[in-house]
């Protein structure tokens, strides 16, 4: 799934491919798999962002995490200073950067998700590494067994749920993540 969007930097607009890669893998030890995305993203010149794909609540989640940060990111707005870690503290619907990480991979067997940003001509290349690490399957929509994880990653409230539904879940999720910006 490839995305092309315009992105207006003050003084460097360009193109830039956003390919997102589904699916579950075991990561044994975190901070070595982590080495291992930031020397793809390195070699690639390319962003690699992952996810825990059960805390996300469908790809209207994860676009709006990246428009918010990127937009966040033209404007100086901005709290991390990786447009990455922008993402991910959106995706989390935390203003923290140190909460944000609660989004993020960990130790296990996990369902995943990974971002992947950069020029056109470096994404695919990229995208074709990560894959390799992944076993594919659809984790990225939202489904029912999330929504305990849903609901503990974004503070939802039984009262919440009972006025709107359980099926509205991942609308709450959005209107968390619309509120980063304005939450202190």
């Amino acid at each position: 799934m490839v995305t092309v969007i315009l992105i207006e930097g003050k003084s460097n607009p360009h193109i830039m491919d956003i390919q997102l890669i589904e699916g579950s893998l075991v990561i044994d030890e975190l901070q070595r798999f982590l080495k291992g995305l930031s020397s793809i993203a390195s070699e690639h010149d390319v962003i690699i962002q992952g996810m825990d794909a059960g805390k996300i609540a469908g790809k209207a989640h994860i676009d709006h995490a990246i428009s918010k940060a990127t937009k966040a990111m033209e404007n100086g707005t901005n709290i991390a200073k990786d447009l990455g870690v922008e993402m991910m503290r959106y995706a989390s619907g935390k203003r923290q950067i140190g909460e944000a990480f609660s989004i993020g991979l960990s130790e296990g067997r996990l369902d995943v998700v990974f971002i992947i940003m950069g020029a056109p001509e470096n994404v695919g290349e990229a995208a074709k590494k990560v894959s390799s690490l992944v076993e594919p399957s659809d984790v990225l929509d939202h489904s029912v067994s999330k929504n305990e994880q849903l609901i503990s990653q974004f503070s939802i409230t039984d009262a919440e749920i009972e006025v709107v539904g359980e099926d509205r879940i991942p609308e709450l999720v959005l209107e968390r993540v619309a509120l980063v910006d304005i939450l202190k």
